[in-house]
C-alpha cells in the first residue's frame, strides 16, 4: 500500500513571527538607479521647484526646508549621496537676473545675474535652464536631469540626452 506524501493530518503554521522579520533596503545603481531618475515628477513636486521665483531674492530658511523636504519625499527610496546636488533654473525676477539656484548642501535660493558662475557643479545646468522646454534642471555630481512642467525628465551624461 502507498503512503501519502503529504500528510493531511498534519497542520503547519505559517504566519511569520514578526519579531524575526527585518527589513532591508536595497541601494539602487546603474541602470537602476537611472531608470529610477527619469521617472516622471509628481506635479506637486514640480510646482513646488517652479516657485522658488515667487520667493524673491532672498528666501527665509524655512521655506528652503520646506523644499528640500520635498525633495526628500520624491526621492525616499534614494541614499543621500545619491541626492541631487541642487536645482538651476531661469530667474524671472527680471534684469539683471539670469538663473536661480537651490543649493541642498548649503541649503541656500541664491539668484545670478548674467555671467556670475554658479557653485558646486551647477554651472554644466545653466543653458540648458533657460530653455523654454524645461521647468527646471535637477544637478547630480555625475548627470543632470532636465524637468518639464508636466513632470517628464530628459536625463543627461555630458551632451547625451535620453528621455
Amino acid at each position: 500500500m502507498r503512503k501519502p506524501i503529504i500528510n493531511a493530518s498534519q497542520k503547519v503554521d505559517l504566519q511569520l513571527k514578526t519579531d524575526t522579520v527585518t527589513r532591508t533596503t536595497v541601494e539602487l545603481t546603474g541602470l537602476a538607479l537611472e531608470k529610477r531618475l527619469k521617472q516622471k515628477r509628481s506635479q506637486a513636486f514640480v510646482e513646488s521647484m517652479v516657485k522658488l521665483d515667487a520667493m524673491g531674492a532672498i528666501c527665509d530658511h524655512s521655506k528652503v526646508q520646506e523644499l528640500i523636504q520635498s525633495i526628500h519625499n520624491e526621492f525616499g527610496e534614494l541614499k543621500p549621496h545619491q541626492f541631487l546636488i541642487g536645482i538651476v533654473a531661469e530667474c524671472f525676477l527680471g534684469s539683471p537676473y539670469e538663473v536661480h539656484t537651490l543649493d541642498l548642501r548649503q541649503e541656500i535660493v541664491q539668484h545670478y545675474k548674467v555671467g556670475e558662475p554658479l557653485p558646486s557643479g551647477m554651472e554644466k545646468a545653466r543653458e540648458l535652464a533657460k530653455h523654454p522646454s524645461y521647468a527646471y534642471i535637477e544637478v547630480y555630481t555625475d548627470h543632470i536631469g532636465a524637468v518639464s512642467s508636466t513632470g517628464y525628465v530628459a536625463f543627461s551624461r555630458g551632451a547625451t540626452y535620453v528621455q
